[in-house]
């Protein structure tokens, strides 16, 4: 039994707000926490297989070139070496994973610093890894582009509306500012590996990955294979940030040596491998142009970017996504530009586009209510448009006004004007900053399987990958609430390519993908039950292993009558979400201690109010944005990818150098979740929130060091030297 739905229009019943088991949006553990937290959770790199060998990259340190030749006899003889290859289907770019976009594209020609060109096989990691530093190799070297400003631009985007030149002008208040953000690692805790076993003609990998369904394709594709010959397994992913949407090296090569070899085969990256090969996300440059009347209302809207990827990449940094719809502004440009350089390649890193885009937008507003003379709240509530400023299309639901005025309240602001150095505590200057929080909203086609089973119990099965999110708990939710039973008695199987194709876990869209896929095929059951009862579907109430109507109740197990059930729930979006303008929205408010002699800048606390749809789990909900939070704070203070401006080498390509938020860089975070029902968004009213914690926050932040001490920094991040830099005169 199938149940399709292509969802056209919004699904006003708001089904899981009249069924009776009360265990949506509940903050409940995730059922596989006890696994995490004790180690025996089991990820790609830690399954025993018997007779496995271990696979070592070979990377080369050039920008741009061609290997001439790989002298595989030179490290044959080193103890253990079993084979040294080099297929070019294993050496190229990582594909970028979602729908639509490049899939693994094989290379002869190195294109950047540390690019894989072979894979050294031998009996023990230590044995590889040693033989991997001492093969042979002749390479031709050539000079590459690798500063994005130093090269000719093509345009990715543009959004003319009016004159914002003429608007720029005429205004009472205008700003026009350059802002520079550096790039970003993923930095997942897990590092890329790949266990890939070859048995009877078909390949079985145990992979880090986000996507399945795609990489599946994707790795089929790209070794030559067809996708029934191909099984992924992703129980437990370790952390994804966008850098495992796609198949890298790692998988690729793992799975043409077993092909090869006819044995096991593990390859596991270094986490400085992970850093010189896995997609960045790109450094930006962007000017913002606001233009005002005298009340603070927006006039004219500009924002123009740079960014850059490799030659041939199709993938743009979306720096523009949320500065189409978050505020008014009838004269507009709008434009998206790529360089063209020879770093790794450039594609998802944690909320792209927004997260860099947003934060430079609400900086520059800050800017804006300065001269203005007026709260920074009030100008943010002054600018909300009342339909889509570019396509007229009216919002699903928005609650942006919501967050900024709940957010204010519960973080103590002061509305006021901001002056800066108003308070000080020894050496520190104190201040707070805020900044509104957008994301677009997305879902993308997935099925799921739920079965009831005679002892009054549910199977859930999709693809759908959890990477540290609350998959498996939220789509235990979802089947508990709509056939009536607890948790406990609910197992959900995720990340197996045997299983159903579900969306995945990337661009948020996970939640209200899977999940609505699990909710159709709960209805599927629903409507089963009811017709063994003789009554309609809407009559019927499913609590507590029961099934209750007004003529009686019966418990499940008697309707199951000792046999199993079954029903795959297929979602595929619609026209719901191309004729409204879907997006999820929030508000961030930090206090920041700034050291008036050393410039060094401590987040105090901050607090974020966040409005994405229906909750199904608050907890896991909660932990998603305290995530974000904590990224804000990364963005903003510490996090860049620093390359050698001579020979184009990442230099800080550990988690010793490259500068992700630890504990003590992360104060008391407080989260608001304001529930609203977004019947467009899916048939759940879900939206994502994953990434909606980290767009914009970043600018409170920098807006909070303003209100400190006086700098107005334009280059993130605010390192001490450039805060100290931007002090003005005392």
């Amino acid at each position: 039994m199938t149940v399709h739905l292509k969802q056209d229009a919004p699904d006003e019943r708001n089904v899981l707000d009249f069924t009776g088991q009360s265990v949506i949006g509940e903050p409940l553990s995730r059922p596989e926490g006890l696994l995490k937290v004790t180690g025996t959770a089991t990820y790609a790199a830690e399954y025993e297989v018997d007779g496995c060998c271990e696979g070592v990259l070979v990377t080369l340190p050039v920008v741009r070139g061609e290997v001439t030749a790989i002298d595989e006899a030179s490290v044959l003889s080193m103890p253990g070496v079993i084979a040294v290859l080099s297929d070019e289907r294993m050496t190229g770019r990582p594909a970028q994973g979602m729908a639509g976009e490049a899939p693994f594209q094989p290379a002869k020609d190195v294109c950047y610093w540390g690019q894989p060109v072979a894979l050294v096989v031998a009996e023990t990691f230590e044995q590889a890894r040693d033989a991997a530093k001492h093969v042979a190799m002749d390479w031709r070297s050539e000079q590459a582009p690798l500063d994005p400003a130093a090269v000719e631009t093509e345009e990715s985007e543009s959004t003319r509306q009016g004159d914002l030149a003429h608007a720029m002008a005429e205004a009472a208040h205008s700003v026009d500012v350059v802002f520079t953000t550096e790039g970003h690692a993923s930095a997942a805790m897990e590092p890329h590996a790949a266990l890939a076993q070859w048995e009877d003609g078909k390949l079985t990998v145990h992979a880090s990955l986000q996507m399945l369904k795609f990489n599946r394709a994707e790795l089929a594709d790209s070794i030559g294979l067809e996708e029934e010959q191909v099984r992924l397994l992703s129980p437990y992913v370790g952390g994804g940030f966008g850098s495992k949407l796609g198949v890298s090296q790692e998988v690729v090569a793992a799975s043409l040596a077993a092909m090869h070899l006819g044995r096991p085969v593990r390859v596991v990256m270094s986490r400085q491998q992970v850093f010189q090969t896995v997609e960045r996300r790109s450094e930006t440059h962007q000017r913002i142009r606001l233009a005002a009347d005298a009340e603070g209302r927006l006039t004219g809207f500009g924002h123009e970017a740079r960014v850059s990827n490799l030659p041939g990449e199709s993938f743009a940094e979306p720096v523009l996504q949320s500065s189409h719809f978050l505020y008014a502004g009838e004269n507009r440009l709008l434009r998206l530009e790529v360089a063209r350089i020879h770093r790794m390649t450039a594609g998802s890193v944690r909320a792209p586009g927004e997260a860099v885009g947003v934060q430079t937008v609400e900086q520059a507003m800050d800017m804006l209510a300065e001269k203005v003379g007026i709260d920074p709240v009030e100008l943010r509530l002054r600018n909300i448009p009342d339909k889509h400023p570019a396509n007229g299309k009216p919002f699903s639901s928005r609650k942006l006004a919501e967050a900024l005025r709940e957010g204010a309240t519960a973080f103590g602001w002061e509305p006021r004007p901001r002056t800066p150095r108003h308070t000080r505590e020894g050496e520190w200057w104190i201040g707070t900053g805020m900044a509104s929080a957008a994301r677009v909203h997305s879902v993308v086609e997935a099925k799921a399987r739920v079965t009831l089973r005679p002892g009054g119990t549910a199977l859930v099965e999709t693809d759908m990958t959890d990477i540290g999110t609350g998959s498996y708990a939220i789509l235990g939710q979802v089947a508990g609430e709509m056939l009536g039973l607890v948790p406990d008695d609910i197992e959900v199987r995720l990340g197996d390519t045997d299983l159903p194709p579900g969306s995945g876990s990337g661009g948020s869209v996970g939640a209200a993908s899977c999940g609505s896929a699990v909710f159709l095929a709960c209805q599927g059951l629903r409507k089963e039950l009811a017709e063994r009862l003789g009554i309609a579907p809407e009559s019927l109430t499913l609590k507590d292993g029961f099934a209750r109507w007004s003529g009686g109740q019966k418990a499940l197990t008697e309707l199951l009558n000792q046999e199993p059930i079954e029903c795959t729930g297929h979602f595929e979006p619609g026209a719901s979400t191309e004729d409204m303008a879907v997006s999820s929205f929030g508000a961030f408010f930090a206090e920041v201690a700034v050291n008036r002699w050393t410039g060094e800048t401590r987040v105090r606390r901050m607090t974020g109010a966040f409005g994405f749809g229906r909750v199904l789990n608050a907890r896991t909900a909660r932990s998603q944005c305290l995530g974000g939070l904590t990224w804000c704070i990364g963005n903003a203070l510490t996090e860049s990818l620093l390359f050698d401006p001579v020979d184009g080498h990442l230099v800080n390509c550990d988690l010793a150098e490259y500068h992700v938020p630890v504990n003590r860089d992360v104060p008391d975070l407080e989260v608001l979740l304001l529930e609203e029902r977004d019947a467009a968004a899916s048939p759940i009213q879900a939206k994502g929130v994953g990434e909606l914690g980290l767009c914009g926050g970043a600018a409170a932040i920098a807006n909070a060091i303003h209100d400190a001490c006086g700098a107005r920094v334009f280059a993130y991040p605010m390192t001490p030297d450039r805060v100290l830099a931007a002090m003005p005169e005392t």
